[in-house]
């Protein structure tokens, strides 16, 4: 019988190997020779990548389509910059980037974000999707998800390794249909919802007078829109006679880099609202505000600010902070400083950060934000609160009681507080009814524009231009 030793064993296995390698070396060899030739050569890098992709459509174990390999390869690209808000899109994500744009599509109704690369400014950031913010009268708004909640999971996957763009894909959809998502709040606060998609039309502005001389208005993003019905508010409150404007841009993810530049221009005259630098020349710009005012100089303007407002909101805040037209209130802002611009490739395209910007003082505040003038917040829970604010959130406690009692009496509220109270609920009375008209606004179709009873961020606004 024909048999080989083990020294002739090895020696086989060893020329087997050699041989290999020497396979390998040999047809990658022209790939070596390209990369080699210059660190910094463009055309060699590029010469490499149509070999490649090449070598995979002709030796690969299976038929590939080539489209595939193209989008594959330009997904990588992108996510090699490290900047979450640079990203190669496709035919279905340029349409539904059109759709968000104009303030309309079908999904669960939330701006979201996930970092990448350096987050060495925040400490507490986790590599999971995070909530800029909900929009309002949207399913996720109406379930309770709030800006700075994470989503840890999309159905039983985790989003720690999903891009930003693999997650919108999950939570838009057809309207009527279900995705099942669960929230991180704080350190351990964990809860599932499942929310029904629905045509999401992205609201502009809300405004009312919070009394004879006070104008409130609520800025909810910056699209094509909300120019046109920003200056309505103004026109509004200009016939009832208004002294003074707060302007609520908390929550409010941002949006066109246009539609703020012409709003600022409604309160400065002949300033700076912001600038965009870049490697480029051409994005290299200064927008100043013309020299006509829509608000009067002599009207007081206080803006309201938090860890939801972004982008465009920042951009309008820091022109009112720096040219000293208003004072912000409220907590730190979100910091996104950064501009992208989208270019199509036939049906697909992609979004890159082209510039940054700056504030009039020549501040940029991406991963830094804008502090406000006076901060305002809601107090700290110590931890036994924080144990009950856990409890009632994860066991949907406040929400059951809503749907047991959509139109509560006082008294229905009271025995409703004493009951969770003795079941060892240690939440201060304000805060637990806080929670309720939060909850019962949520499924209100035609919520109240402001809440000044439990609202300390507008109360605080209030109490400055009353000079209390």
């Amino acid at each position: 019988m024909f048999s080989i030793n083990n020294k002739e064993k090895y020696l086989w296995m060893g020329a087997s190997v050699f041989l290999a390698i020497v396979i390998v070396l040999f047809l990658l060899s022209p790939f070596t020779f390209a990369q080699t030739t210059g660190s910094n050569d463009t055309s060699a890098y590029t010469d490499v990548l149509q070999q490649v992709m090449k070598f995979i459509q002709n030796y690969y174990v299976e038929d590939v389509d080539p489209k595939k390999l193209y989008e594959g390869a330009m997904k990588g690209m992108f996510e090699s910059l490290g900047d979450p808000y640079s990203v190669f899109l496709t035919a279905s994500d340029m349409e539904d980037l059109s759709d968000t744009t104009t303030g309309k599509f079908g999904g669960v109704g939330l701006y979201i974000s996930k970092f990448s690369g350096d987050v060495s400014y925040d400490e507490k950031h986790l590599p999971y999707v995070r909530v800029v913010a909900p929009i309002e009268g949207t399913p996720a708004y109406r379930l309770g998800i709030s800006a700075g909640d994470y989503i840890i999971k999309i159905g039983d996957k985790s989003t720690e390794k999903m891009t930003l763009d693999e997650v919108l894909k999950q939570l838009r959809g057809e309207p009527g249909t279900k995705v099942n998502i669960t929230i991180l709040r704080g350190e351990d606060i964990v809860f599932a919802v499942d929310i029904q998609r629905e045509y999401i039309v992205v609201p502009t502005v809300k405004s009312a007078m919070i009394d004879n001389n006070i104008a409130y208005l609520r800025i909810i993003q910056f699209t094509p829109i909300t120019t046109t019905d920003v200056k309505s508010a103004v026109d509004g409150f200009v016939k009832k006679g208004y002294k003074s404007l707060i302007i609520d841009l908390r929550g409010n993810p941002g949006g066109l880099l246009s539609s703020v530049v012409d709003i600022a221009d409604f309160f400065l005259s002949d300033e700076v609202i912001v600038s965009t630098r870049s490697k480029i020349p051409s994005e290299n710009q200064i927008f100043k505000a013309d020299k006509s005012v829509l608000v009067s100089k002599d009207i007081p303007v206080v803006v309201l600010i938090d860890k939801g407002s972004a982008s465009a909101s920042e951009i309008f805040a820091g022109a009112i902070k720096d040219n000293k037209r208003g004072i912000l209130v409220g907590e730190k802002t979100f910091g996104k400083g950064s501009v992208q611009q989208v270019r199509s490739i036939g049906d697909a395209g992609f979004k890159l950060t082209m510039s940054r910007y700056y504030t009039p003082s020549g501040e940029n505040i991406d991963k830094v934000g804008i502090e406000p003038d006076k901060e305002i917040k809601e107090e700290s829970f110590t931890d036994k609160e924080t144990e009950s604010y856990k409890k009632i959130i994860e066991q949907f406690i406040i929400q059951d009681f809503v749907k047991n009692k959509p139109n509560p009496t006082e008294s229905d509220i009271n025995s409703f507080i004493n009951q969770i109270q003795n079941d060892g609920i240690v939440l201060k009375e304000r805060v637990i009814r806080k929670l309720i008209r939060n909850e019962l606004n949520k499924t209100n179709n035609d919520p109240p524009v402001y809440d000044l009873e439990y609202d300390l961020v507008l109360k605080g606004a209030v109490d400055i231009i009353q000079g209390r």
